[in-house]
């Protein structure tokens, strides 16, 4: 059987990889858009420059604490505070790449700067779809936690001999 932890840090990996890919596809649309019409680039896009930053670091915070600080880790507060920090990110992901899908579905769009933005769109859903994973993964990790400890600390009865 598969541990948990390898699966969340397989999926850690997918998302790194994915998400510098797209930050760099995104980044490539923006600087094309900003330079070629003299004018800022769209929220559209540029929503998808920050997802990948966002998750980068997002994915810092998630690698780092649990390796390196692992007795804090283990509290209620930072299992949620993590748990919640991953839920961000998901969401991130699954509006950046709505958006942008429905900003490209309504424009004339051809050539090379389209291609990318359509790949950095179909890699973002792809990314989403890992951070959904991991986000359910972490879910049943941290509720399992929770609901079985209590059972754990049951009253204590102590037995002695004789008696």
């Amino acid at each position: 059987m598969v541990n948990a932890g390898k699966i969340i840090l397989g999926a850690r990996a997918v998302q790194v990889l994915l998400s510098v890919i797209v930050l760099g596809l995104m980044a490539y649309v923006a600087s094309w858009w900003s330079s070629h019409w003299r004018a800022m680039s769209p929220v559209e896009v540029n929503f998808m420059v920050f997802s990948p930053a966002w998750s980068l670091l997002a994915l810092g915070a998630l690698v780092v604490v649990p390796t390196k600080f692992p007795s804090p880790a283990a509290s209620s507060p930072v299992r949620f505070g993590l748990l919640a920090l991953e839920t961000l990110t998901m969401l991130y992901w699954f509006g950046g790449f709505i958006a942008l899908a429905l900003f490209l579905r309504d424009r004339i769009c051809f050539g090379a700067v389209c291609d990318v933005a359509k790949a950095g769109t179909a890699l973002s859903a792809v990314n989403w779809l890992a951070w959904m994973g991991s986000v359910v993964l972490g879910a049943v990790q941290v509720f399992k936690r929770e609901t079985v400890a209590p059972m754990l600390k049951g009253p204590k009865v102590e037995m002695h001999q004789g008696v």
